[in-house]
């Protein structure tokens, strides 16, 4: 079974997209990146994250905008 990159619960957040099995909204890393601020920036700043889960939301972004320009 493919374990979900992406939650989002009522009860978390308010409804926010966050990463599974944390608190930590997408949009958090979103800003970093947007700062120019690295995935390690972001990750020693939320430990609850893991590595694998910033690159596999990254490659699934990745993809659906590469699907999208097609």
């Amino acid at each position: 079974m493919i374990q979900p990159i992406i939650t989002s619960a009522s009860d978390i957040m308010g409804g926010a997209p966050v990463f599974a099995g944390t608190r930590v909204p997408i949009q958090t890393l979103l800003d970093y990146l947007e700062a120019g601020d690295s995935i390690d920036d972001f990750l020693a700043g939320f430990p609850s994250v893991t590595r694998a889960q910033v690159i596999a939301l990254l490659e699934r972004a990745t993809t659906l905008a590469v699907a999208d320009a097609a």
